[in-house]
């Protein structure tokens, strides 16, 4: 295993790429022959056989697809040995991959821009996808900061709160609650309701907030996959819904949809800049992340009517912890300020 080098790790992850040694030693600016003899060096240094041979080109064995795998862990700390030896020497730059769930779309490329446009030598990728897609980036280490609502619980992750994120029922203009006063949840009984699938965070608000309320059988099976279509049906004046207030701010303001008041209304739940405890942030990511922490609620949509900063209580960093954390927390984060959080039932899931 002495005679193993990068060079090594940089073949593997060619062909695995290219699926062929010609297209692999072209992406490599090299000779078919040297290649082929770097791929001999590396299977007799491990003493396997990395790669199957055919008449299409070459893939890997199952051991070369865990020889893959664990290069990865390989690349990762090379680059995070370049961005921190780059950021020393220059005082900023460097590499940062950051992820949104779908939701944060409504904020969070004015965040991003406002980042770059303040550290303008950061090399900067941002990728937004469901929770599910962001939170496995954030495990794989494909990204170092994730931004959501919903921290993981399988995994050390430490949440530093962004600002409030506000749940508000709405509806179309000619909704006959359109303009009414302090209404009850018995006062909903009866309506048709659009919701979310069963497992998102918005399905579990509305099964917390609608309790015992009564709801016509019927309607219980129109369940909707994305906050779009919601938004559309309850414009068409199908129903009513939950929803988060960041997504509807634009159809509040044009007049389009309606924020209905009813008791216990807003639900307030928050944003949090997400990283991983049981690996160091590189100096791109936690710049970031004091950029998030302390400048991130200016980027929050606004929804006419609401004023979700009342329920956002800044904290000075003697009364409590800078941060909450499921797993060992990060020393470098500690001098924020924290925030009391406040969940519906006492729940932060």
């Amino acid at each position: 295993m002495r005679n193993l080098s990068l060079k090594h790790i940089e073949t593997l992850r060619a062909i695995a790429a290219a699926g062929s040694l010609v297209q692999a030693a072209a992406a490599l600016n090299m000779t078919p022959a040297a290649l082929t003899a770097r791929v001999k060096g590396l299977e007799d240094a491990v003493g396997l056989t990395l790669f199957d041979r055919t008449s299409t080109g070459m893939r890997l064995t199952k051991t070369g697809e865990a020889a893959l795998e664990a290069s990865r862990g390989v690349e990762r700390a090379m680059r995070d040995f370049t961005d921190t030896m780059l950021a020393i020497r220059t005082g900023e730059g460097g590499r940062l991959s950051v992820g949104a769930v779908s939701t944060a779309k409504y904020f969070a490329p004015r965040l991003i821009a406002a980042f770059v446009a303040s550290q303008p030598k950061i090399d900067l990728r941002f990728q937004i996808g469901n929770r599910d897609a962001t939170i496995e980036s954030l495990r794989s280490g494909e990204i170092e900061i994730a931004l959501s609502g919903r921290p993981p619980r399988d995994m050390a992750v430490e949440k530093f709160p962004l600002g409030p994120h506000p749940y508000v029922l709405i509806a179309a203009p000619e909704h006959r609650f359109a303009g009414a006063k302090r209404l009850t949840r018995a006062d909903l009984a009866g309506e048709a309701f659009l919701f979310r699938e069963i497992g998102s965070g918005t399905r579990s608000l509305f099964d917390d907030f609608i309790g015992d309320i009564r709801i016509k059988a019927v309607q219980m099976s129109m369940e909707l996959g994305s906050n779009e279509t919601i938004k559309q049906a309850v414009m068409a004046g199908i129903g009513i819904a939950l929803i988060s207030a960041h997504t509807v701010a634009a159809e509040v303001e044009s007049g389009r949809l309606v924020c209905l008041d009813v008791e216990e209304l807003p639900i307030i739940r928050y944003w949090y800049v997400i990283n991983r405890t049981d690996r160091i942030l590189s100096p791109a990511a936690r710049a970031f992340r004091d950029f998030a922490v302390g400048q991130g609620s200016k980027y929050l949509p606004r929804v006419a009517g609401l004023d979700p900063a009342a329920s956002f209580e800044l904290l000075s960093p003697g009364q409590e912890t800078a941060s909450e954390s499921w797993g060992k927390p990060d020393a470098s984060a500690r001098g924020h300020a924290a925030v009391k959080t406040v969940y519906p039932n006492g729940s932060p899931s």
